[in-house]
């Protein structure tokens, strides 16, 4: 629950590692390292910044045998330098045997149903299957799991049945098209798996690299996970967003409703990019809607030509020296017009008054007037300090 304002989808707590995604924990923040898994040295470097940025959870892609092979690598690797972090291992094409090497090593092992070890794939060319062509499929699919499963559920290994968009099996595209409709199908298929064989620490996820249809397929799952009494966690993601300010409108225009509507237990925005950038974007996102706090709110005026000061780098001072306290929401207003009223909703601020004065808040009240703009920001901090609520940024430690 964040605040009163955003009622979460109740789901079952899945555990990874040290973590749980869904239940009444946190949305979690997650990542992929983009080195080559197969380069320990390089992957266990990526992961430790990833971590010291403040990813949650951490994917990689397990594409080859030679890639599971050196996941007891990297897992020892962190280990030796004390960092704790859940992994997740990404399976594909091949799958069967990849996954039962990764779960002997890893946290959570997300496999595809669209893709050929797991499902028909889209290799396939028939246009009808008869239903028992459909219960064979289920059949076969089911024991390629099996094994994976029973490897899962000994040695406490979660499970993401991943469904792209872009992989949707053959079958599934005959008889559902390819849609929201067949991506919900083709979870549903895996998950009713899953039940089969007793295994329910599952996390589901429908990724599409366009914003209609990523919603449209996570809020169908929602609704017939319902009528099917299912309560599984839901990762959210737009896959492919691209980079830069496309890639951030993209997948926030994507999370943040869902987010809103209470969908949605753990987040990944795939940017094309250093992944390290990706969390920040995650973790401001959140926060602008009110679902986890981890820094201050910041508040600032857009500026006009009503402005008194030099605003931006006062503000952007506040944010450097500031941004750690978490509880305080803290302003930055450009003048008297706006300002008085604005500010009162922060914990501390300045005002803008003109000839390079300000004047310092807290909440509704005026407490120093004609300060220096130079000194907005310490004399914010010095009043924080003398409130008692200042607090030292914490070190910079995995």
């Amino acid at each position: 629950m964040s605040e009163g304002l955003i009622e979460r989808r109740q789901t079952r707590a899945v555990r990874v590692g040290e973590v749980f995604i869904g239940g009444d924990s946190p949305i979690l923040v997650q990542t992929m390292a983009n080195e080559k898994t197969y380069d320990v040295p390089k992957v266990v470097s990526q992961i430790v910044n990833l971590k010291r940025a403040g990813a949650e959870l951490v994917r990689v892609t397990v594409e080859t045998m030679r890639d599971a092979k050196a996941l007891p690598g990297i897992r020892q690797g962190l280990n030796d330098l004390g960092v704790g972090v859940p992994l997740s291992a990404d399976i594909h094409h091949r799958g069967t045997g990849l996954a039962l090497e990764a779960v002997k090593w890893v946290d959570k092992v997300r496999v595809n149903p669209g893709l050929l070890a797991f499902g028909d794939g889209r290799t396939e060319t028939k246009d009808e299957y008869t239903p028992l062509e459909i219960e064979q499929r289920h059949e076969e699919n089911k024991k390629a799991l099996e094994p994976i499963i029973k490897s899962c559920k000994e040695r406490g290994v979660a499970m993401r049945i991943g469904v792209n968009h872009g992989s949707l099996s053959n079958m599934m595209m005959v008889r559902f098209g390819d849609t929201p409709l067949g991506m919900v199908e083709s979870a549903l298929e895996y998950i009713k798996l899953c039940e089969e064989l007793d295994f329910k620490d599952i996390i589901v996820s429908l990724k599409a690299s366009r914003v209609s249809v990523m919603q449209g397929a996570n809020r169908l799952m929602v609704k017939r996970m319902d009528q099917e009494s299912m309560d599984y966690p839901l990762h959210l993601g737009l896959t492919e967003a691209g980079n830069g300010q496309e890639g951030r409108v993209k997948s926030v225009a994507a999370l943040g409703p869902l987010l809103q509507e209470g969908i949605g237990d753990t987040i990944r925005v795939s940017l094309t990019e250093n992944p390290i950038n990706e969390l920040s974007v995650c973790f401001d996102l959140l926060q602008a809607l009110g679902i986890r706090k981890e820094k201050a709110e910041i508040i600032g005026c857009p500026s006009c030509g009503r402005t008194k000061i030099n605003l931006e780098p006062h503000l952007n001072e506040l944010k450097k020296r500031a941004a750690h306290l978490k509880d305080l929401t803290l302003s930055g207003m450009g003048c008297v017009v706006n300002g008085p009223g604005e500010s009162a909703d922060s914990d501390y601020g300045f005002i803008g008054l003109g000839e390079g004065k300000v004047a310092i808040t807290r909440g509704a009240e005026q407490v120093l007037a004609g300060v220096n703009e130079d000194q907005a920001v310490e004399s914010i901090i010095e009043l924080i300090k003398a409130d008692g609520r200042w607090v030292d940024p914490p070190k910079d430690v995995v």
